[in-house]
């Protein structure tokens, strides 16, 4: 090859003979082999992902997901359930070998073994085959690990009684939005006795039932709030006598813009859940 052929002498510098336009490579002389990124390759990720998108939103809006209690340190009672993508370790720690005694081997080890499994899968089967079934190191532990989760969480929400934890634990959400005076003279003493277990607005939460609503007679709350009732303990409610009448008013005449409309049982809990 002579030097400078094809070449052109511009200046100091020099460019190609022929100008030829900055287009992708045509691809289509390799037909099912590879494809531009842009867009071609682009176009078709977005879709799939658009339509996996659609579909989870819609799934979401037709089956939310249930509102239970916020954690709260001083409810023992309350037993709390992962979200479902962690079902399958919440499962797997029930078992004999996975649990208890052996919790760090259950907890640590062997998810560890099996996520690290998977993430060294790509190194483990290197080669350039795209079928599944020239790819079994790869393809078995991804079937291994699907089934796996798949089981432990369709075996956690099978001994899971949703229906009674939505009695028991779900948040009442009326009694959040219901309307509650915060200026009332009882709410300072509801906040001071009772607020950390029946929540600002009286929606009760966990094992400490709602107060508003409340069918008690205001001499009712006044009982429970100073002698207990059920699981309430006497002696929960601290305060003066005219606080323990503003508290029971209070109460009773929630949901009218005036107070907490709710009492007895709510009131009593809420006395001991305070605590």
């Amino acid at each position: 090859m002579h030097r400078g052929k094809g070449m052109k002498f511009v200046g100091d510098s020099r460019v190609t003979a022929e100008q030829k336009a900055n287009l992708p490579k045509d691809y289509s002389e390799y037909p099912g082999r590879t494809e531009a990124f842009w867009p071609n390759f682009l176009l078709k990720e977005w879709l799939v992902g658009s339509v996996f998108l659609i579909g989870f939103l819609i799934l979401t809006a037709a089956h939310p997901s249930p509102l239970e209690q916020q954690a709260d340190p001083t409810n023992a009672a309350y037993i709390p359930l992962p979200d479902w993508y962690f079902l399958f370790l919440y499962q797997f720690l029930k078992y004999e070998f996975a649990g208890g005694e052996f919790i760090v081997l259950g907890a640590i080890v062997m998810p560890g073994l099996a996520f690290g499994a998977l993430l060294l899968a790509p190194f483990l089967d290197v080669g350039p085959e795209r079928r599944p079934h020239k790819r079994p190191i790869a393809v078995g532990l991804m079937i291994l690990g699907f089934i796996a989760t798949f089981w432990l969480t369709f075996e956690s929400v099978q001994h899971a009684d949703y229906e009674m934890r939505s009695e028991k634990y779900s948040v009442n959400v009326e009694a959040v939005e219901s309307e509650i005076n915060k200026d009332d003279p009882g709410y300072a003493v509801y906040e001071a006795n009772c607020l950390s277990c029946h929540g600002d607005a009286l929606q009760g939460q966990g094992n400490y039932p709602s107060l508003t609503d409340t069918e008690k007679s205001v001499e009712e709350i006044k009982d429970i709030a100073v002698n207990g009732i059920g699981s309430m303990p006497a002696g929960i409610f601290k305060g003066s006598d005219e606080e323990l009448q503003q508290l029971a008013e209070f109460i009773k005449n929630a949901g009218s813009g005036g107070g907490g409309e709710s009492g007895g049982e709510g009131d009593s809990e809420k006395d001991s859940g305070s605590h």
